[in-house]
């Protein structure tokens, strides 16, 4: 069996088991080829936020003209890595948008699975690492509103079990992708916190406060921090889900493990993902 993954990467390429095949979504003909003989697509294409010609309309689109391309070269399935709660939060773009990348699976008609991850960590993760860099820098660490809404990570292994595990089903499927422990967002970032060592004092402050820091500190960093849609999908409870857990490590371990280098470096999104 030979299978692909289909995600952004430095040289513009769909990476796989065998040599990548350079493309652009802007010479759809020449996806099929890349994908000859592959019987299982893995699909990790997205954007985080928009930032010139990257939109999240682009990314909805160029995920379709990834989709028919799949159909057009006969592979037999499609694991699609999406958000959890997607569809819940239509007036958010970002998640407006994974639910349309969903329809758009849907409806391509090749037999698919989709894998809905939450908060997902793990060595070389964005998020904790710089929630862990900041911890470590600032005096005061603003907890947006309460910091009472959850949040139930999952770790990088347990997504990529799942995606394999749904590679051999039949039909079509969905599962949620979270971890065995939740806790209030306020919790978290204290338990990493006292992970790390350091001494910041946490605050609460109101929702609104929140993007005009976050936003300096981007500047300083050159980089985005954190984005409104993803504030606001905090707050709303979309990173934990009330399923059972699907993800067998626990956030708490994993910390108690890599507490002493998480943090050490800022990891930017910006120079991963853009300035190449």
């Amino acid at each position: 069996m030979r299978t692909l993954t289909a995600h952004p990467d430095r040289s513009s390429r769909l990476s796989g088991s065998i040599e990548a095949e350079p493309y652009t979504f802007d010479e759809p003909e020449r996806l099929p080829r890349a994908m000859d003989g592959v019987t299982v697509l893995y699909n990790t294409y997205w954007v985080r936020f928009e930032r010139g010609r990257t939109t999240f309309a682009r990314a909805v689109r160029n995920s379709r003209i990834l989709f028919e391309a799949a159909r057009e070269a006969g592979v037999r399935r499609i694991v699609h890595i999406s958000i959890a709660n997607a569809d819940a939060a239509p007036a958010l773009p970002y998640y407006a948008a994974k639910a349309q990348v969903e329809r758009e699976l849907a409806a391509v008609g090749v037999a698919h699975s989709i894998v809905r991850p939450t908060v997902v960590f793990g060595r070389g993760d964005v998020l904790v690492n710089n929630l862990a860099w900041l911890l470590r820098r600032v005096p005061v660490f603003a907890i947006p509103g309460s910091g009472g809404y959850g949040v139930r990570p999952v770790h990088v292994d347990d997504v990529a079990r799942l995606c394999v595990e749904a590679a051999a089903g039949e039909g079509n499927g969905s599962v949620d992708a979270v971890g065995p422990e939740t806790f209030t967002f306020g919790e978290w970032v204290a338990l990493v916190r006292d992970a790390v060592g350091a001494r910041v004092w946490l605050v609460q402050v109101p929702a609104a406060f929140v993007p005009p820091v976050t936003g300096l500190l981007g500047r300083v960093v050159g980089d985005v921090l954190l984005t409104g849609e993803e504030l606001a999908g905090l707050m709303a409870g979309l990173v934990t889900t009330d399923g059972p857990a699907t993800g067998r490590i626990a956030f708490s371990d994993w910390l108690a493990e890599h507490a002493w280098e998480i943090g050490r470096h800022y990891a930017s999104e910006i120079r991963r993902h853009f300035d190449r």
